[in-house]
């Protein structure tokens, strides 16, 4: 059964930086692809980086620079370092492998003075 925990969501101050977990299981997370995906209240839910299982890594414009997605394959764990955060990065963020079609319950990201 896939299992996806996402946790280090919490309230920071504009500039400020974060780092997101997700602890999967179920699967064979050492050759799965995997993403950071955020849903913003009243929008889509949107992928805002990916990383193979080899380590190639792809970013929504919005976040490049900013945010660095890295996976521990040893700890089955997927993180998201996020810096320089902005007003407009507050969402729920999930991750997600590409293989299965199942989420994780989220963690809250609120960027706020």
């Amino acid at each position: 059964q896939v299992q996806l925990v996402e946790s280090g969501g919490g309230l920071v101050q504009p500039g400020g930086s974060l780092r997101l977990s997700c602890a999967a299981s179920g699967f064979s997370f050492l050759i799965n692809g995997m993403g950071w995906y955020r849903q913003a209240p009243g929008k889509q839910r949107e992928l805002v980086a990916s990383i193979t299982g080899g380590g190639s890594t792809n970013y929504a414009d919005s976040v490049k620079g900013r945010f660095t997605i890295t996976r521990d394959n040893a700890r089955n764990t997927l993180y998201l370092q996020m810096n320089n955060l902005r007003p407009e990065d507050t969402a729920v963020y999930y991750c997600k492998t590409f293989r299965y079609p199942y989420w994780g319950q989220g963690t809250q990201v609120t960027v706020s003075s």
